[in-house]
């Protein structure tokens, strides 16, 4: 069972990055991840991008990719993924004007799997990735997530555990239902707050079994994990650096 890489989803720093990309990216690499996940590329064209990249020894494995952009300019957004090396592109959200009925999120399901089928065809994987909404529907007695995936084999998964256990369903029994087609996790931590809102937490500090997490995940077959704090309590890169260090920890220093 090899190694799981350890990755960071850049939203977490998206006003870092919106400031100073290049120099967040190296603080990225600096610390020691060895992927990263976009969430927008600041106006980098992508020639650019892979050389920083390649010369960070930075893998892009995956780019979070709204509807919208797909949508406007599927094509350009599959010929930047390649260019700078990336496999996955991944719905990231689905607005919630787009998700009021079971209408709606059929037509959202047809939509994903026609993009899928597309991508996979140009040699790349289509994701999608879940929050807690997934589980507020169901569609032919599933719950949206699973009727995401239900009916086309080419969509693959990027499960979210914080807002899997957020909406209250066990993030370890989903790993394992869908061992094989999960190629990366969300690893995130959380907690809740007075009115019971998500609280997204530095690895560690919150609810999530995590040591667990990463167990399930080796076991389905995932290949990174990617860490992510949607909203930081300290400065967003002294968590990222903090997640780390619990990875390293809990990880990295103790794997055979």
């Amino acid at each position: 069972m090899g190694r799981l890489g350890i990755g960071l989803q850049l939203y977490t720093l998206r006003d870092d990055m919106a400031r100073d990309m290049e120099g967040t990216l190296r603080h990225v690499a600096k610390l020691g991840y060895e992927g990263v996940e976009f969430a927008g590329y600041y106006d980098m064209p992508a020639d650019k991008l892979k050389g920083l990249l390649d010369e960070l020894g930075l893998k892009c494995f995956g780019s979070h990719i709204s509807l919208q952009r797909f949508r406007d300019n599927f094509q350009g957004e599959i010929d930047y993924l390649k260019t700078i090396g990336a496999t996955y592109a991944i719905c990231p959200y689905v607005g919630a004007e787009e998700r009021e009925s079971v209408d709606q999120w059929k037509a959202l399901i047809a939509e994903c799997q026609a993009l899928a089928v597309e991508t996979q065809k140009q040699g790349l994987q289509f994701l999608y990735h879940n929050h807690d909404f997934e589980f507020h529907y169901k569609v032919e007695d599933e719950f949206v997530f699973d009727a995401m995936y239900a009916n086309n084999d080419a969509i693959k998964v990027e499960m979210d555990v914080c807002w899997v256990q957020f909406a209250g369903q066990d993030p370890l029994a989903y790993i394992a239902k869908y061992a094989g087609r999960l190629p990366l996790v969300h690893f995130k931590d959380f907690t809740k707050d007075a009115d019971g809102k998500l609280v997204t937490l530095e690895l560690g500090l919150g609810d999530v079994p995590l040591d667990k997490v990463i167990v399930a995940a080796e076991q389905a077959g995932v290949e990174w994990l990617v860490v992510e704090q949607d909203n930081c309590q300290k400065a967003p890169l002294t968590s990222i650096e903090n997640s780390f260090n619990w990875v390293k920890e809990h990880y990295l220093n103790v794997h055979n």
